[in-house]
């Protein structure tokens, strides 16, 4: 059996529940949009549920000790999440597929009343994932998951009691991003050879990765009318569809101009009209696999040992500018992190910077 005391769902006693768990609980004067107490865990789940759309007091909810279809509740709340939360549509999948293997443990124990649905329940569920050896990180995002989904339930009124005031999300160790010194990088970025089928798509799509700090959704999402080579910035949509500006560099503008002027006009001769930047060679869009798997065979033609994906060029974009002296703030707003908290973590990698700090302050130098 394995050790499960790092994923105790812990009760907490009522007097610790929040004012704003109170607030959720009142049927009679709930504004809309009402915030919700913060989930913690690995995704970030979304910031207000909207009343006008899921009322708590829902005359259509089936009572609290009714049977409830839990699959057709799963679609609910799919539904909830896409047209109320605004998530990327890759959120919206993992808590999905989460959600179906937690839906899967109440079907196998023919648990059909909310009543049932207890603590030990969601105990036994995080039990399940941890005899499948999964990561913290993997059963922290699964526990999000179904807090989510378990708050959705008692504010449509399905379950009687809010149990995610009795849930504590297991703390994850803090770990450092993998990076490339700028070194590596070069390399990586000259892997593309003249005379390849695709390669000034390949050194565009490296050169833009690099220069911008995009995530591969975002690049495979690109499309012509984003782009403003002439000024030198490109406009990006983010998770839950925020829109940011990025500048780009000139050898990023180079190999995009190569790119479209040539290759891509070939490509896309007999696609028809097709607005995405980057295609494939049947001249339609490129996946973030295919993406992924061309990161990751131009690293192994560097010499590069250690796994690399698109990511890593994102880690090494964040990392390298704050090197250069570019502010905590700034690099935020490049990347698209909601908070700066998520930006500081490049800080600790850049271990040059805070030497040199600590020699420059420390008393004892």
């Amino acid at each position: 059996m394995p050790d499960d005391s790092r994923f105790t769902v812990c009760p907490r006693s009522s007097s610790t529940v929040s004012a704003s768990t109170a607030a959720v609980t009142s049927t009679a004067s709930l504004p809309s949009p009402v915030r919700l107490p913060p989930l913690s865990g690995s995704s970030r789940p979304p910031d207000f549920v909207h009343v006008g759309a899921f009322n708590r007091v829902d005359a259509s909810a089936p009572a609290a000790s009714a049977h409830v279809d839990w699959r057709r509740q799963l679609i609910h709340f799919t539904e909830y999440l896409i047209s109320e939360c605004g998530l990327a549509r890759n959120t919206i999948d993992a808590y999905r597929r989460d959600l179906l293997e937690f839906v899967g443990l109440l079907d196998d124990r023919d648990i059909c009343s909310p009543a049932a649905v207890t603590i030990l329940i969601i105990q036994s569920h995080l039990v399940r994932l941890t005899e499948r050896k999964l990561a913290l990180s993997s059963i922290a995002r699964h526990l999000v998951s179904v807090r989510m989904f378990l708050r959705y339930l008692f504010i449509t009124g399905v379950m009687k009691d809010d149990l995610t005031a009795q849930i504590e999300t297991p703390r994850k160790w803090q770990r450092l991003p993998g990076t490339l010194n700028r070194s590596q990088t070069e390399a990586m970025l000259a892997a593309p050879q003249p005379g390849e089928p695709f390669y000034s798509r390949d050194r565009a799509i490296l050169e833009l990765l690099y220069a911008t700090g995009m995530r591969v959704s975002e690049l495979a999402s690109l499309k012509l009318r984003d782009l403003n080579l002439t000024v030198g910035f490109l406009r990006c949509l983010g998770k839950g569809r925020k829109e940011r500006v990025i500048p780009v560099g000139s050898a990023a503008i180079e190999a995009l101009q190569v790119y479209l002027s040539g290759l891509r006009a070939v490509l896309t001769e007999a696609a028809g009209d097709e607005q995405h930047v980057f295609v494939s060679r049947t001249g339609r869009r490129m996946d973030r696999t295919n993406i992924w798997r061309l990161v990751s065979r131009c690293a192994a033609i560097a010499g590069i040992s250690v796994p690399v994906g698109p990511h890593t060029l994102r880690h090494c974009f964040a990392t390298h500018v704050l090197e250069g002296g570019a502010d905590l703030r700034i690099v935020q707003e490049l990347l698209g992190h909601a908070t700066v908290a998520t930006t500081q973590i490049y800080t600790h990698v850049d271990t040059s910077r805070l030497k040199g700090i600590h020699s420059r302050f420390h008393p004892h130098q």
